[in-house]
């Protein structure tokens, strides 16, 4: 039995955990299974499966095997079809990460339609507002919000959000409403930080007099929070001031549950891109989906 049959017995046998079920769907003899899946480990000088009388799972090593087997079997149907043109001949898999936020409002809405139009693709949907290793953890492409680091990594930028100020109308009838620097001494700020326990951004706002200097105020704040949904839920309960891109929270600014404020002293707009591995020939879905995505965020960012 060639390699990639091996492979795809082995993905077959690690989704469904059993041989059993594996033989079934496959059209093939228990023994050629269980034979192929041999020959992988004993080719690899490893185990791949813990195998019990009940079921079979995936080794740590095996797990690795796996989601390399998933990409690479992905890359070898996309090539046979590498000179169709029909859309719908798109297949295999996409990991991809995205902030919560994106991932809820502008993503996740739109998603049945793109699957509707590509019916062989699967799609990992990872919504986190940490910094994933894209490398390390397989993903495809990032969307990424924030200054880029200098790295191995391609990334096409889309545009920027542009921030505001804001705070919930009960915040402001408590503590008043602030229209200078000086005035956020009485006031609480909800901080931010990826990570808790690191230091938390303070108050962010660009130089009235020197529009290319960003400026930071330290501000007082009870509560901190690590990710972008839990950042405007604080501000919608009054926890206090928030900083957050405008389209994020445009729904709340029109019912009147947010207050835009302090509007000479916005925050520097953040850049929105595109991150992907830096790979001579990217694989078809992985273009489709970014040019997707870049279309569906294009309306929602400043250019």
């Amino acid at each position: 039995m060639n390699l990639l049959d091996a492979m795809r017995i082995f993905v077959r046998v690690a989704d469904l955990t059993s041989f059993t079920q594996a033989a079934l769907t496959m059209g093939l003899p228990k023994g050629s299974v269980s034979t192929a899946v041999q020959q992988l480990e004993s080719r690899l000088d490893t185990r791949l499966l813990h195998r019990t009388t009940r079921k079979v799972r995936l080794t740590q090593d095996g797990q690795v095997f796996y989601e390399r087997c998933k990409d690479l079997l992905a890359d070898f149907d996309e090539v046979q079809t590498l000179f169709r043109n029909d859309p719908a001949s798109l297949r295999g898999r996409l990991r991809v990460d995205m902030p919560l936020a994106v991932a809820r409002d502008v993503v996740l809405p739109k998603l049945p339609e793109f699957l509707r139009a590509h019916p062989d693709l699967e799609v990992e949907l990872s919504s986190t507002d940490r910094l994933v290793d894209l490398v390390r953890e397989g993903f495809d492409c990032v969307l990424r919000v924030g200054t880029l680091s200098d790295s191995s990594l391609i990334a096409r930028p889309l545009g920027h959000y542009r921030l505001i100020n804001c705070a919930s109308p009960d915040y402001l009838a408590r503590h008043g409403t602030p229209t200078t620097l000086a005035d956020l001494a009485a006031h609480q700020l909800v901080h931010y930080a990826p990570t808790l326990g690191a230091c938390s951004a303070d108050f962010e706002y660009i130089d009235p007099a020197d529009p290319t200097r960003t400026c930071s105020l330290p501000m007082a704040g009870a509560l901190t929070v690590n990710n972008s949904l839990s950042y405007t839920a604080a501000g919608l309960a009054g926890q206090g001031i928030i900083q957050s891109p405008e389209t994020g929270v445009h729904a709340y600014l029109e019912s009147g549950e947010l207050v835009a404020i302090l509007g000479d002293l916005r925050p520097a707009p953040l850049p929105v891109a595109l991150i992907y591995p830096n790979r001579r020939q990217l694989p078809r879905r992985v273009q489709v989906f970014m040019s997707w995505l870049e279309a569906l965020m294009h309306e929602r960012l400043d250019h």
